[in-house]
C-alpha cells in the first residue's frame, strides 16, 4: 500500500531570510539553488542545496515575526561547534556526559544540535 505522503523538502522561517540563507550556506557548505528561470525575487523564499548534491533541499522562508518558542523540529548536524560559533551561532546548551551533543542557535534563534563527526 502506498503511503499518503513522502518527504520532499525542509523549510526554515526567518525574518531576514536572505541573510539566514547565506548563513546556513556558509555553515553547511550549501549554495543557493537557481532554477531554470534564474534567481528568485528578493521577497521570495530562498532554496538552498548542498554543493555536492547530498542532503535535502532547504527553503528559507520570509516571515514577519521572530522566533518566540522552542523549535518543534530542528536540524541535527555533524560539525565543529567552535567554527559554527565563529560564524555567529550561539550556544544554547553545552554537551554533557549523558547528552553527547551541543545545542546551538542560528543568528535568528533557530535551534539545532551539533554532533562531533564520527560521534553519537
Amino acid at each position: 500500500m502506498d503511503s499518503p505522503a513522502r518527504f520532499k523538502d525542509l523549510c526554515l522561517d526567518a525574518r531576514d531570510h536572505q541573510a539566514l540563507a547565506d548563513w546556513w550556506c556558509r555553515a553547511m557548505g550549501y549554495r543557493r539553488h537557481v532554477g531554470a528561470s534564474g534567481p528568485r525575487p528578493d521577497g521570495d523564499p530562498v532554496p538552498i542545496v548542498a554543493v555536492d548534491g547530498a542532503g535535502p533541499l532547504v527553503w528559507v522562508n520570509p516571515v514577519p515575526e521572530g522566533k518566540v518558542v522552542k523549535n518543534r523540529l530542528h536540524f541535527d548536524v555533524d560539525g565543529d561547534v567552535q567554527a559554527l560559533l565563529a560564524l555567529g551561532a550561539t550556544i544554547v546548551r553545552a554537551r554533557e556526559v549523558d547528552r553527547p551533543w551541543d545545542v546551538l542557535a542560528d543568528p535568528e534563534g533557530n535551534e539545532f544540535c551539533v554532533f562531533s563527526p564520527g560521534g553519537a
